[in-house]
């Protein structure tokens, strides 16, 4: 049996966009990640490999809580395909309303569903080995892994609110998750 992974999930600091603008994995600036690295070293395990999404906003902050953060395309946020940099009030409204109605197979048009986001979240577990690990990522993977940790179906999990910017989320996957 497994030995079993406990996840320190930080969501990187609010983006430097407009609101009201979707934005998933647009590589947009953010505020400073400094502070927020000051407030979390202490309450992260030393020693623990720091893991990243490749975006700026994630990577700069990855990168004041450890020297050498890995860097793992699987830990972007979803892809929101051609609503990216739109207004949300921009996008057409019968694509929200199909968004609505399934939330966990719905593709935006050129971009992913939830479910493939979770599917290769799932990928990525699948090789961590067992431990503590510090993640800096975004709002729709820590979703998915609380789906995942939790036992809720991600679609209850995805209407639920986002973790805040900076924050920092603990869980424990058991061993064989």
């Amino acid at each position: 049996m497994s030995a079993s992974h406990t996840l320190y999930l930080i969501r990187h600091p609010r983006p430097l966009i407009a609101p009201g603008v979707c934005y998933g994995r647009l590589d947009v600036a953010a505020e400073d990640p400094l502070p927020i690295a000051a407030a979390l070293r202490a309450l992260l395990p030393a020693g623990a490999p720091v893991w990243s999404s490749p975006l700026q906003r994630c990577r700069l902050l990855a990168g004041h809580l450890h020297p050498q953060p890995r860097v793992d395309e699987r830990l972007q946020e979803i892809d929101f395909g051609d609503w990216e940099g739109r207004a949300w009030d921009d996008i057409p409204r019968q694509e929200i309303d199909a968004w609505a109605a399934d939330l966990l197979y719905y593709t935006p048009p050129g971009g992913e569903s939830p479910a493939r986001l979770s599917a290769r979240v799932n990928a990525f577990l699948a090789e961590l080995p067992p431990g503590a690990h510090i993640i800096v990522t975004h709002a729709g993977i820590i979703r998915t892994l609380h789906s995942r940790a939790s036992g809720q179906p991600l679609e209850k999990v995805l209407q639920q609110p986002a973790a805040a910017y900076g924050s920092l989320t603990r869980m424990v996957l058991p061993p064989g998750d």
